[in-house]
């Protein structure tokens, strides 16, 4: 049917077409004259030949050459286009009588027209009828005249006559007056400017007439001839480019009808300003020739109109075809997805919060996949309408909407079966809830019991009471029968499903024997109340442990009778003994322990049940908004600040989803019976949280996105479809405010698990989230500094940063400069790098969210290779020193507390300490090098060398903290006390340094200090000898070992090994070791106290000294202490 109807079409068109080639062929075969007046306008401006209009007595045209002295210079080829373009004026009939020529050459003589009827005869196009020459009027000439024409008339040779008149009168005699212009004595109005306008238009309409045509024909050809397209792109093309074409066929048709109009009036305004009423018969023939062109040009259009409205309808049919059959394929496609996805949809969930997820899902996933069946059932009904109105496909529409029909049912079938289901699976887990919960209350009950006010009468009747009236509620809330259960889902039961209903079901057994021996407790207290009974706090060795607690459950013997021979099958349960005093004990840790499993139960509740809401919100917002910014649906209602930015809004959420989701959710659940161990899941995947570094470090790009396009109506209109309360912005913290949740709930579960077996671990798991948090929040500062033309990578891993008040104190500057320096402090954000500390000056904080965070901008960095510290300066607990190349910068540090102080001290020491390590392998491995190319010396016992290298390798063996005396003491024996005239006196003030072997001296090891820059490298570094304070206390050592406290006053005997000092006490007078890095110099206005350096100048060396500030007395400083 579709064929016949179409083929029909195809039919109507070619006669269409037929029709209107036929009009173009008759406008095309029209006799256009060869040469038209635009072609030789200047050759007729000249005016030496013209057609007046004027006609003889039968008809005949009338040419008129007027006097025109120069006709002898006219060139032959003008003169031929001239009289070849007359004779095609009049209609062929006209000319077949013949034309008149008159040849006007009364000024002329007799000589000159001679030539010009000669030429004239030689040269005539057409036919002659007559030629009437006015011969010259001068007697002279005249006379000539007469007797050269009567002995010359044999030369013209022309058939026709050639009549020679004296005068106009003469010439009236045979044309008459009417059709001869007013220079021939005539009434015939001519202009011969005019006549050359009128026959410009004439020719111009008549030539776009034909080009019309010809377009006409050529788009006619190429429309008949073109095939249906077999998609909706190239049908659209060809309906738009035959469209256009039309448009022009149609704009060119109104412009040529136009034309003949505008000419046709022209025509007629002519002849109403005609001085005489007779008819000109060239403008009747302009006019005639005109009125034809027009009729011809409108049966043209009408049949070009009729033939393109059922091309259009073709066109058009077939269009509306291929976007239905697009759209079939495309629904098709998208319905087939979902029946198959809505297939894999066999869960039935494994809590109530799982099932009401799979139902937020299902109606999630129906409420997107009904935009497609909305289309779908569209679909149809416009392939029902394309039917009804009688398209030529008929028979391939019909069975697509059918189709598209059975699928849209197949969809709401299985979305019904699926949600029937997922119902009954909600309402089994909502009983299985209720009788957990109800199960749990009762353990709260039993453990909010005290057991000392259980022991009156009253007590026991009182917790009678609440036990008798909660077992009442048991009706409503426990399973009754477990087969009836079985039964009545037995349509979603599956093996986990099942086990699960067992175990509840022997949870709310076990609950209930609980109960009923608590009852039987109450009832004998309640029954007989001899004497109070004194409760007994458990001992805590008497606390059994287990990874899988399981309250209420009875699992031993209750008839033993001593504590050795009872079978502990359960933690929790202790064997009844005979007297009440150690029955009432046990009982009570064991109700104890209870309460504590029951507590941590609940925390791993709400654990899993806030991960698993944590992970839905995410999917949520992955799903419910960053995949549509790439719908092309959504595209539309995105502003153009968000196209692009998708990375920049949600970070990297997907890849904090999918490890939650896949990874992390699902180990939690494994700890659901053993909550106690779950820190061993966060150990294991402690490396995974890191990822919320990155997405803290894009926060406040995100915030700054979303305040600039909070207001679009992209984001609206995502809410909408979510259903969402909250804006987008509160589900982008959710990720912040996860990571510092975990931190609580392992704080409440340790609470909970003190003396459990995974204690420790969740002791480290709590750690290891707040060491998470702080990195978190350092490299949140760390990304805020600006300024800085390095990469910040490079410096190594941020240990430290904090906000300190600063003074420096440079050897290199102005005097003014460098006191003003000392007193008014800069504040200053310090970065401790492993490889440099940067000095930074915080901004202020502006504008809202994450924009309030500080800025820091980037002032100077120390690099750690060249850096040294004074970690006591006098006057101030909370003060310490960096300094940089031996002290020739000098940055005095206030912290905010001495804790403060104290943890950036000792992470500097480590930084230095790891250091000076790794500088000592490297040269040992380059001494191990040249050893085994080049000789070793001789050793001796007095090489600076070999000392040296002793005391390197007795501070590597060293395991303790360097700045302890356990640390420099360990299995050997101290160093021997100096003897009697070795070292300082008490009065002794010489600045040489002792020459023994308890000494130090500069060839021992090289040191970078800043009194070694002061003294400018030269000599041996001395030691002064007076009285130092105690800054730290010491009581443990070896036997020659001096105890001293913080705040004692000793005076410096002698320097030894190991940064050990042998010390006098001036109370007691007792002498002995003691740590050089306890010890901090009475010299000067301020001390200072040990300083531990690392230096590029000096790769592989420490440094323990004691220095000072250059006192108003003039001291010299104190020389550095080798350790």
């Amino acid at each position: 049917m579709t064929v016949s109807r179409l083929s029909l079409l195809c039919r109507d068109l070619w006669a269409l077409w037929l029709l209107l080639k036929a009009g173009a062929d008759e406008i095309m075969h029209q006799d256009i004259v060869p040469l038209c007046a635009a072609d030789i306008q200047d050759q007729l401006k000249k005016r030496f030949a013209y057609l007046s209009g004027g006609r003889g007595q039968d008809g005949s045209p009338v040419i008129t050459f007027p006097d025109y002295p120069a006709f002898s210079e006219i060139p032959d080829k003008e003169f031929q286009n001239v009289m070849t373009y007359l004779t095609s004026i009049p209609s062929l009939q006209d000319a077949g009588i013949g034309f008149i020529l008159v040849i006007d050459r009364r000024r002329d003589k007799w000589t000159s027209v001679k030539a010009s009827v000669l030429r004239i005869a030689a040269s005539f196009p057409a036919n002659l009828q007559l030629v009437l020459v006015l011969r010259p009027t001068g007697f002279f000439q005249r006379t000539l005249s007469d007797i050269a024409f009567k002995f010359n008339r044999d030369d013209f040779k022309m058939k026709v006559p050639v009549i020679m008149l004296s005068s106009v009168p003469d010439l009236h005699g045979y044309i008459d007056k009417s059709q001869l212009t007013e220079d021939l004595g005539g009434t015939l109005d001519y202009c011969h400017s005019r006549w050359l306008c009128q026959r410009t238009a004439i020719e111009s309409f008549a030539l776009m007439v034909k080009q019309t045509a010809q377009m006409l024909q050529s788009f006619g050809t190429e429309l008949a001839e073109t095939e249906l397209p077999n998609d909706v792109q190239s049908t659209s093309s060809v309906l738009c480019a035959h469209t256009k074409k039309k448009d022009k066929a149609k704009e060119d048709l109104r412009l040529a009808l136009k034309e003949g109009h505008s000419v046709l009036e022209s025509l007629g305004e002519l002849q109403a300003e005609g001085s005489e009423p007779g008819v000109n018969q060239d403008q009747l023939d302009n006019q005639a020739t005109v009125q034809r062109l027009l009729a011809q040009l409108n049966e043209t259009e009408a049949a070009f109109d009729e033939f393109w409205a059922k091309h259009q309808q073709k066109l058009e049919q077939c269009l509306q075809l291929r976007h239905f059959e697009q759209g079939f394929r495309e629904v098709k496609a998208i319905l087939d997805a979902v029946c198959q996805k809505i297939a894999t949809f066999t869960d039935i969930g494994n809590s109530l919060a799982h099932v009401e997820h799979l139902l937020r899902d299902l109606a999630s996933f129906e409420e997107k996949s009904g935009v497609s069946v909305e289309r779908a059932r569209a679909l149809s009904l416009d392939g029902e309408q394309l039917i009804e109105n009688k398209h030529y496909a008929v028979d391939s529409i019909r069975p697509k909407c059918q189709e598209l029909r059975h699928l849209c049912d197949q969809f709401s079938e299985e979305i019904v079966r699926r949600r029937g289901q997922l119902s009954k699976s909600l309402e089994l887990h909502r009983r299985l809830e209720t009788s957990l919960k109800w199960c749990d209350e009762g353990i709260y009950l039993l453990a909010s019991q005290p057991v000392d006010k259980c022991q009156s009468q009253d007590g026991a009747e009182a917790a009678l009471q609440e036990i008798e009236k909660f077992l009442e509620t048991s009706a409503e809330n426990k399973i009754q029968e477990l087969n009836t259960i079985y039964k009545e889902y037995e349509s979603i039961l599956n093996q986990d499903l099942m086990e699960h209903v067992r175990k509840v079901f022997q949870k709310q057994a076990s609950m209930e024997e609980v109960f009923h021996r608590r009852q039987a407790s109450l009832k004998k207290l309640a029954a007989r109340q001899t004497r109070p009974v004194q409760p007994v706090a458990p001992r805590p060795e008497a606390l059994a442990k287990s990874p899988c607690p399981s309250p209420g459950i009875r699992r031993g013997s209750e008839n033993s009778s001593s504590e050795g021979g009872a079978l502990r099958r359960g933690p929790y349960r202790r064997a009844k003994s005979e007297m009440s005093e150690s029955r009432q004990g046990r009982g009570s840790a064991g109700e104890e322990e209870e309460s504590l499993a029951i507590l941590r139960r609940h925390v791993m509740s709400e654990l899993l049940d806030t991960e698993r809401a944590y992970v839905e919100e995410l999917l949520c917002v992955l799903e419910g908004y960053a995949a549509e910014m790439d719908n092309p649906l959504m595209a539309h209602l995105l502003s153009t600040g968000l196209h692009n930015k998708k990375d920049v809004l949600f970070g990297n959420m997907e890849e904090i989803y999918h490890f939650h989701n896949r990874i992390f959710l699902r180990e939690l659940e494994n700890y659901t019976d053993c909550p106690e161990l779950v820190g061993r899941c966060f150990l294991e995947r402690m490396e995974d949280f890191q990822i919320y570094e990155k997405y803290c470090q894009n926060k406040p790009r995100s915030e700054s996105l979303w305040r600039q396009c909070s207001d679009c109506p992209f984001f609206q209109e995502c809410q909408r479809k979510l259903d969402h309360k909250l804006s987008l912005d509160s589900y982008l913290l959710k990720p912040v405010q996860r990571i510092t949740k975990y931190q609580l709930l392992l704080k409440e579960m340790l609470k909970y698990s003190k003396n459990c077996e995974g204690a420790e671990d969740l002791q480290e798991a709590l750690s290891s989230i707040l060491g998470i948090l702080k990195a978190v929040n350092d490299s949140m500062h760390l990304i805020a500094i600006t300024g800085y033309d390095g990469n910040l990578g490079d410096l190594g891993k941020l240990l430290m940063q904090g906000s300190f008040s600063v003074w420096t104190d440079h050897k290199r500057g102005h005097t003014k400069v460098k006191e003003l320096a000392r007193f008014k402090p800069m504040q200053r954000h310090l970065f401790l790098h492993e490889k440099a500390v940067l000095f930074c000056k915080k901004r202020e904080e502006n504008g809202e969210g994450y924009e309030k965070a500080p800025s820091y901008s980037y002032k100077q960095s120390l690099n750690m290779a060249a850096v040294g510290i004074t970690e006591n300066v006098k006057g101030d607990a909370k003060k310490f020193e960096i300094w940089y190349n031996a002290r020739e910068e000098v940055y005095i540090v206030q912290a905010p507390t001495p804790e403060i102080k104290a943890a950036w001290v000792n992470e500097i020491r480590k930084v230095l300490t790891s250091q000076l390590q790794a500088c000592r392998e490297a040269s040992q491995h380059r001494a191990l090098e040249q050893s085994q190319s080049l000789p070793l010396p001789a050793p001796t016992s007095t090489s600076p060398s070999r000392g040296n290298s002793r005391n390197l390798k007795k501070l590597e063996e060293r395991k303790t903290d360097p700045l302890s005396l356990e640390g420099y003491v360990s299995s050997a024996a101290l160093p021997k006390p100096p003897e009697k005239g070795k070292g300082w006196s008490k009065t002794s003030h010489s600045l040489e340094a002792p020459e023994d072997d308890g000494g130090w001296s500069s060839a021992e090891e090289q040191i970078n200090s800043s009194d070694a820059e002061e003294d400018g490298g030269l000599g041996l570094k001395k030691l002064v000898p007076g009285k130092y304070t105690v800054v730290a206390d010491h009581e443990k050592g070896g036997p020659d070992a001096l105890v001293v406290r913080s705040g004692d006053v000793v005076e410096l005997v002698q320097q030894g090994d190991e940064g050990l000092w042998y010390v006098r006490d001036p109370t007691t007078g007792k002498e002995g070791w003691v740590p050089a890095s306890s010890l901090s110099v009475q010299l000067g206005p301020s001390g200072s106290a040990q300083c531990l350096s690392s230096s590029e100048s000096s790769p592989g060396s420490a440094v323990l000294s004691n220095s000072s500030s250059c006192s108003e007395g003039g001291q010299a400083p104190f020389s550095d202490l080798q350790g």
